[in-house]
C-alpha cells in the first residue's frame, strides 16, 4: 500500500524530533552543524575552516555543560508551567484586584522601579569601570594579534582570540607569561608565529617555549632578560663603560642583557629629543649626556627657563648657564652665529679636513622647550622694533642649528613635555631629531613622536625607565643615574672645554657680538637671505666691538654698582666674589680697587639659580 503524503510528513516530524532530542542530550547545536572543535567533554579553541559567518561563544563550550544547562533549563519551565496551571484561577483573580486598584499599585510600585533602576545604572557603572582595563587589553593588543595570527596559525577568522590567545593584563612585566593554544595539526611556521607574536606585542628578549605534543599543544612565552632595576654611576664596572665610551657616543643606559645603549651623534643622530611627563626623569637623562660629552671636551650651553634643572653645573668650566629669557635670546642668536662661521670655515677645510680643526663640539641643552619657544616668542614682540622680522631671530636661529649637518660638532638635546609639532616650530624640525628618548609617556605621545613602532611598548613608572628609539627600533633602557655630585666631578676631569672665540678657530673673521641693550640690534647686523634665516653679510662682520660705549660696557667698581646698578649691598657682592665660582671677573683696577663691567654684572645678576617665582630682569 502507497505512503500517503500524511504518512510521510508524520515519519519526517518523528526523524526531526528524535534528531532535536539526541541534539539536545548531545550537546550540539540544534541545527546540527558543528562549527567548533569542542566535543561533549573538552571545550572547544578554534572555528571549524569551512564554517562561515559569526560564531557563538555556547558554540565553544562542551557538550556535558549545554546539557546541564538545558535540562536544567527544561525542568525551571516545566515547574514555571505546572505552578502556572495550578494557579491560573489565583493569578486571574490577582490581576483583576490590581486592575481595579491601579493607582494604590503604581504609588507602591514607583519606590521599588525608582531603586530597581537605581541599582541597575550603579551596576552597570561598576561593571564598566572593573572591566575598563580588560577591555582594553582586547582592544589594543588581544585582538590585533589574533588578526596577525590566525592565517599562519591556519585558524578560522571568526575564532574567538579569547579561546586560545591567554595574555595577562600585565604581559611586558619580567615576571609575566603569555600562553597560545597551537592547532593540533601543527602545520605552521615556528619562525613567523614567533616574530609576529613579538612584533604585535613589542616584546624584547623574550624566549618561546613550544610543547607541540599531546592533543592540546602551546607555546608559552617569557621574559628573560630585562634592563637593570638599577644603572648607577658609582658602580665600578658601570664607570669602567663610561670612562671607555668614545666622545661622539655618550652612554645613555644599559639595555636587555647588560647591553650598552648610546647614541653616535657623528653617525646615528646629531640632535637628541627627550620626551617625558613630570616625574619621568628628563633632568636625570640631559645630566647623563651632558657630563660625558663636558669630560671629553665638549662646550655645553644650558638653556633653562626653569633656573634650577641643573645644580651640578653651576661653575663647571666649559658651561655657559642661561637662565633668564633675555639672555637665552641672546646666547641663541650668538649660536646661529657661530654655526654659520662654522660653516663657512668647514667650506674652505675641505672634505679632507680634521672634523676637530672646526672647533670644540657644542652641546645646546634647551630645557622645557614648551615654555622656552612661548617665553622667545613674547620677549621678541616686546623688544622689536618696526623693520624687523615677525619671527624671533632667536628662534631662526635654533632652528638654522637643527637643519645643520653634524660635521659643524653641534648638538641640540632638547627637553619636552609635549613635543608637538606646533611647540618645535613645525613638524619638519621634530624629524631633525632622529634620537628620541622617551618615559612615562602617553599613547598619544607615541604615535606622534615614535609611529613607525608599533605597536608602542607599555609605559612603566619604574624610575629612571625608557624606550630609546633610534633608527626605527626602541630600546627598553635604564637610564644611567649620575648624582649632581659625581656629574660635575665627572665633568670637572678629563678634557676641560675651551671656550671657542674667533682666536681659537682657524684664521677667520670673529662672530657677530650682539651688544645693543636688551635687544640685539639685528637690523644692523644681519639680513635676511632667500630663505627667509638670518646670516650675516659678509661687509658688515666688525672684527671688534664699535668704540661708542653703552651701558653694559661701562667700568664700574663693587661699590658704584650696588649703589648704581645692582639691587644687592656691597657685603653681598663681596661674598658672591669670594664664593660664587660664576661671578664675572674683573676687567681693570682703579688703584686696588677691582672694575667690572656692568653688563657682566648684571648678568650674573639675572642668571643667578634661585627658585623664587616673577621677573628676574634687574635693568
Amino acid at each position: 500500500m502507497a505512503q500517503t503524503k500524511f504518512d510521510k510528513q508524520v515519519e519526517e516530524t518523528a526523524e526531526s524530533l528524535m534528531l532535536g532530542i539526541g541534539r539536545i542530550l548531545a550537546g550540539r547545536d540544534l541545527d546540527g552543524i558543528k562549527r567548533t572543535d569542542a566535543t561533549f567533554w573538552r571545550a572547544g579553541t578554534r572555528v571549524l575552516p569551512t564554517v562561515e559567518g559569526r560564531v557563538r561563544r555556547r558554540s565553544y563550550k562542551p557538550g556535558w555543560r549545554r546539557l546541564t544547562f538545558r535540562l536544567a533549563l527544561g525542568a525551571g519551565v516545566g515547574e514555571t508551567g505546572y505552578l502556572a496551571t495550578q494557579d491560573l484561577d489565583a493569578t486571574v483573580r490577582g490581576v483583576q484586584e490590581l486592575w481595579n486598584n491601579r493607582d494604590a499599585t503604581l504609588a507602591a510600585l514607583e519606590p521599588g522601579g525608582i531603586g530597581a533602576t537605581f541599582v541597575l545604572t550603579v551596576g552597570t557603572a561598576a561593571y564598566m569601570v572593573l572591566t575598563r582595563e580588560r577591555r582594553e587589553l582586547m582592544r589594543e593588543w588581544v585582538a590585533p594579534l589574533h588578526d596577525a595570527l590566525y592565517r599562519p596559525l591556519g585558524l578560522a577568522e571568526q575564532t574567538d582570540p579569547r579561546r586560545y590567545l591567554h595574555i595577562p593584563r600585565n604581559f611586558s612585566d619580567d615576571d609575566a607569561e603569555i600562553r597560545i593554544d597551537l592547532p593540533s595539526h601543527l602545520d605552521f611556521s615556528r619562525d613567523v608565529v614567533a616574530d609576529r607574536i613579538t612584533q604585535k606585542l613589542a616584546l624584547e628578549g623574550v624566549t618561546f617555549d613550544w610543547h607541540p605534543e599531546g592533543r592540546k599543544p602551546y607555546v608559552r612565552v617569557k621574559k628573560t632578560r630585562k634592563p637593570p632595576a638599577k644603572a648607577l654611576f658609582k658602580d665600578p664596572k658601570v664607570r669602567e663603560l663610561v670612562a671607555k665610551a668614545p666622545e661622539s657616543a655618550p652612554i645613555i643606559g644599559i639595555g636587555t642583557g647588560g647591553r650598552i645603549v648610546s647614541v653616535d651623534l657623528d653617525a646615528d643622530s646629531p640632535h637628541i629629543l627627550v620626551n617625558a611627563s613630570t616625574g619621568g626623569g628628563k633632568s636625570a637623562t640631559l645630566r647623563c649626556i651632558a657630563c660625558q660629552m663636558l669630560h671629553h671636551g665638549s662646550r655645553v650651553v644650558v638653556l633653562d627657563t626653569k633656573r634650577i634643572s641643573h645644580p651640578w653645573a653651576h661653575g663647571t668650566d666649559g658651561v655657559t648657564y642661561c637662565r633668564d629669557i633675555a639672555d637665552i635670546h641672546d646666547q641663541l642668536i650668538e649660536l646661529g652665529q657661530l654655526g654659520r662661521l662654522r660653516t663657512r670655515i668647514a667650506d674652505e677645510l675641505g672634505i679632507d679636513a680634521d672634523p676637530k680643526a672646526i672647533g670644540p663640539r657644542v652641546l645646546i641643552l634647551l630645557e622645557e622647550i614648551n615654555a622656552t619657544m612661548k617665553q622667545l616668542a613674547r620677549y621678541w614682540e616686546k623688544i622689536r622694533e618696526s623693520g624687523d622680522p615677525k619671527v624671533s631671530p632667536a628662534v631662526d636661529a635654533l632652528n638654522e642649528i637643527l637643519y645643520m649637518g653634524r660635521q659643524l660638532r653641534m648638538h641640540v638635546l632638547l627637553v619636552a613635555q609635549s613635543a608637538t609639532a606646533r611647540a618645535l616650530g613645525g613638524p619638519e624640525v621634530r624629524e631633525q631629531f632622529a634620537t628620541r628618548i622617551l618615559a612615562r609617556y602617553s599613547v598619544n605621545a607615541w604615535r606622534m613622536l615614535a609611529p613607525e613602532v608599533h605597536p608602542a611598548p607599555k609605559s612603566t613608572k619604574h624610575h629612571g625607565r625608557a624606550q630609546v628609539v633610534i633608527g626605527g627600533s626602541a630600546r627598553e633602557t635604564q637610564v644611567l643615574f649620575f648624582t649632581e655630585a659625581e656629574a660635575h666631578q665627572w665633568a670637572s676631569t678629563g678634557k676641560m672645554a675651551t671656550d671657542p672665540k674667533p682666536a681659537d678657530l682657524p684664521t677667520q673673521p670673529g662672530p657677530v657680538q650682539l651688544h645693543k641693550p636688551p635687544a640685539p640690534d639685528i637690523s644692523s647686523v644681519d639680513v635676511l637671505d632667500d630663505a627667509g634665516s638670518l646670516m650675516p653679510p659678509a661687509d658688515v662682520i666688525p672684527a671688534t666691538l664699535p668704540a661708542t660705549p653703552v651701558d653694559g660696557d661701562q667700568v664700574v667698581g663693587l661699590r658704584e654698582a650696588a649703589e648704581h646698578h645692582l639691587p644687592y649691598t656691597l657685603a653681598a657682592l663681596r661674598y658672591a666674589r669670594a664664593n660664587d665660582p660664576t661671578f664675572p671677573g674683573s676687567v681693570d683696577k682703579r688703584g686696588a680697587e677691582l672694575l667690572y663691567r656692568v653688563g657682566d654684572l648684571k648678568k650674573w645678576a639675572r642668571n643667578r639659580p634661585r627658585a623664587a617665582s616673577g621677573t628676574t630682569d634687574l635693568d
